[in-house]
């Protein structure tokens, strides 16, 4: 297998203009200042204009929803204590991974959490 070729068909988005990468790594970095709201509206704003804003749309979308049910698992599981462990590491998890997504997107990268369910495709 051909790692060269297998990387540059990753992203089907090259080369991604700056301010599409700009707008998209907006969306993942608004999420830590206006919660669900600056994403929401960038999103809703672009998805027309942009096949990049849009994938990062229902790539943070995916993640949002799928870490949301994972929180809820693990705040059930408090009640057998196993919840008190998983919590933290999600939550350091999550932020890893909101930044992470901040830094491949400005680089023009379809960017999608690890353990996200692909609700939205």
């Amino acid at each position: 297998m051909d790692l060269i070729n297998s990387s540059t068909q990753k992203n089907a988005f090259q080369p991604v203009p700056q301010e599409e990468r700009t707008m998209a790594m907006l969306l993942w970095l608004l999420n830590i200042f206006t919660g669900l709201i600056g994403p929401l509206i960038i999103w809703l704003i672009k998805k027309d204009e942009s096949p990049f804003i849009n994938q990062q749309g229902k790539n943070y979308w995916n993640y949002v929803i799928s870490y949301f049910i994972y929180g809820i698992v693990a705040t059930l599981l408090c009640f057998i204590l196993i919840g008190f462990l998983i919590l933290p590491i999600l939550v350091i998890a999550s932020t890893v991974y909101s930044i992470i997504a901040i830094v491949k997107t400005n680089q023009g990268e379809d960017y999608e959490v690890p353990l996200s369910i692909r609700f939205i495709k």
